[in-house]
């Protein structure tokens, strides 16, 4: 449900992409934005701790509107100030490990944040065992108006609401139900031992995720095809392990499934998204009869690599040899607002507040955190943590996580708080809009013939990376957990042969199908997150039908019809929410839009491919 009820949820300049040290401070995050003092920290941190027992004292008397009311307001009073508690401790952690202040306040908010949860967990079910007739009064009651779209949820669920002796016993088993993605992480992150290889100068080096991803880019054919070997090879020895676990997961979501009263673990997937089956099935058909553009694709790679066939270890060598010069900062943020200048005035507004006002820890630095990621709380402005290198990733990367700033900004200024969460159906829709502006505006603006063909190739990968691999993924979900339901188990040598079937099917006669790329499947942790991967995919093909908009309409009511979109925060269904920004996910349409333009990147590589030196890999 709400997250309130959860609680906690141009020119590329020659110069370095980082700053001189004097003006390091600018692209650091001022926490002090949250709390100026860890005495502030305190304050609040008291005033949720005293609020606990007032919260609990509602329990076994939400039977009226005005009742729950109270217990609403004083609810979202102490999940606020819980946020902007747990916000500040992660923040600090994030730009250094090793702050003990930091891990201090963590340990504490973490503490009282199950109290919290404890002293909480009455609420829901207590308002689901409320009679249908009681829950649609309140739905329509004056006192609970802020609420209606919450109670309209509410009702949904109460068909697959249990006993309150049996959902109590569904707490407890739930635990043990999740065990198995806790036991491959420990064999996938604690236990597994990535293994080493010799580079062409001589170097041993270890095929950590980051090198061997950088190792694939190699040109030199023989070391990416040694780094790939290897790294299938060590694979083995936890395969029986990733076999087991995933088995026992899927068991798991189709327990509860059955259990909750769905046909299958996918329908309930779904359903927690108010997302009907047909999104789905409109995505996998969709993208199988857009299958010959990807297969299209890898010939020309195969061409352009001077190859027989490609194998894995040849899909994410670059087709352009030379690399681009880093990009500064400074340009990256002069890129970025020229070619988000569609999305309107006020929206460049805000981004240059982001810019001006220090939302973004830009650089890596020693202790701090090595991902990318944009979070914050209700009451305060986005934070967003990158990485910044210099690259036209990172470039991508910033517009992308500002899109997501921009999301929360918008949503934040329009909802209330139990309205101002994202569903992940809707989250990655503004933050891809982001990147599609970017490769357009920056496609347009190239000079040269390299330029164009390298960002070309950017755009083809994403729809590959995004949508194609990710349905792939989904295909494979489904098949595993139609295969549980049925009775069946899944070995590893079961997995390994659905998994490299399908990718000799996605990636058509150039491709050749390693055996060790059948355990491509350990790879994924989503898959212990049942049906969360194909949401990457409907985002993008979302996000591409609004931005084709935006480019073709001039009246300006594209733009407006996105803005109310990112407005909208969780006030209504996803599906019903891009509907009003003008995408109908219920019909196939946005795929094939989508899977269209792949299809016209493809042509435009093949024409400009002949004007290139191609490659010949040994």
């Amino acid at each position: 449900m709400k997250r309130w009820l959860l609680g906690l949820a141009a020119v590329l300049l020659l110069a370095s992409p980082w700053p001189t040290s004097a003006a390091e401070t600018a692209y650091e995050w001022n926490v002090a934005d949250i709390y100026p003092s860890e005495h502030e920290w305190m304050r609040d941190y008291k005033a949720v701790k005293n609020a606990l027992p007032k919260l609990a004292a509602f329990e076994g008397k939400l039977d009226d509107a005005k009742t729950i009311a109270k217990l609403f307001a004083l609810n979202e009073q102490t999940a606020r100030k819980l946020e902007k508690l747990s916000l500040y401790a992660h923040l600090k952690r994030d730009i250094n490990i090793e702050d003990e202040t930091a891990a201090r306040l963590g340990a504490k908010v973490e503490a009282l944040a199950a109290q919290y949860a404890a002293k909480t967990a009455f609420i829901e079910p207590e308002l689901l065992a409320l009679p249908e007739r009681t829950l649609r009064k309140l739905q329509k009651s004056k006192p609970l108006k802020a609420y209606r779209y919450y109670f309209h949820e509410l009702r949904e669920q109460k068909p697959h609401t249990l006993t309150k002796r049996e959902e109590q016993l569904l707490a407890k088993l739930s635990p043990a139900l999740g065990e198995a993605e806790n036991i491959y992480d420990h064999a996938a992150r604690g236990d597994y031992e990535p293994p080493s290889v010799k580079m062409p100068n001589g170097k041993t080096v270890t095929l950590t995720d980051d090198q061997y991803a950088a190792m694939l880019e190699h040109p030199d054919r023989r070391y990416r095809k040694a780094a790939f070997e290897a790294k299938a090879k060590s694979y083995e020895a936890m395969e029986q392990t990733a076999a087991a676990t995933l088995y026992a997961s899927v068991k798991a979501d189709e327990l509860y499934a059955n259990v909750r009263r769905y046909p299958s673990g996918l329908a309930a997937a779904l359903a927690a998204d108010d997302v009907p089956k047909e999104v789905f099935d409109h995505l996998i058909a969709a993208t199988r009869r857009h299958l010959p553009a990807l297969h299209r694709y890898v010939e020309l790679r195969r061409r352009a690599l001077g190859l027989d066939r490609v194998h894995s270890y040849d899909l994410y060598v670059p087709l352009v040899g030379e690399t681009m010069k880093p990009i500064p900062v400074e340009t990256a943020k002069t890129l970025i607002v020229e070619g988000l200048k569609p999305l309107g005035a006020d929206y460049i507004k805000q981004v240059h507040r982001a810019f001006q006002e220090r939302w973004l820890d830009v650089f890596p630095r020693p202790k701090k955190y090595t991902g990318g990621y944009n979070t914050g709380a209700y009451d305060t402005h986005p934070f967003i943590l990158l990485n910044y290198n210099g690259s036209l990733d990172s470039v991508l990367t910033m517009a992308h996580e500002l899109g997501h700033a921009m999301h929360s900004v918008y949503t934040n200024r329009a909802q209330p708080y139990h309205y101002s969460g994202h569903s992940i159906f809707t989250a990655e829709v503004a933050s891809t809009a982001n990147e599609w502006l970017m490769l357009d505006y920056l496609y347009k603006q190239a000079k040269t013939k390299e330029e164009k063909l390298r960002l070309l190739i950017e755009q083809i990968e994403q729809i590959r990376g995004t949508l194609y691999t990710q349905v792939m993924y989904s295909e494979f979900e489904r098949m595993i957990h139609d295969k549980v339901r049925q009775g069946g188990s899944l070995t590893a040598d079961e997995l390994n042969h659905l998994w490299l079937g399908l990718l000799k099917t996605y990636y058509g006669p150039a491709y050749a199908a390693d055996p060790g790329a059948a355990r491509g499947w350990l790879r994924i942790p989503h898959f212990y997150d049942a049906f969360y991967v194909y949401k990457y995919a409907t985002s993008l093909a979302a996000s591409y039908t609004i931005v084709s908009d935006i480019q073709t309409d001039t009246s300006g009511k594209a733009v407006k019809r996105y803005k109310q979109f990112l407005r909208s925060g969780a006030s209504d269904d996803p599906i019903r929410l891009l509907k009003r920004a003008g995408v109908d996910m219920t019909s196939p349409e946005p795929i094939e839009r989508v899977l269209g333009h792949f299809a016209e990147l493809v042509d435009e590589l093949d024409r400009q491919l002949p004007s290139q030196n191609r490659q010949r890999s040994t």
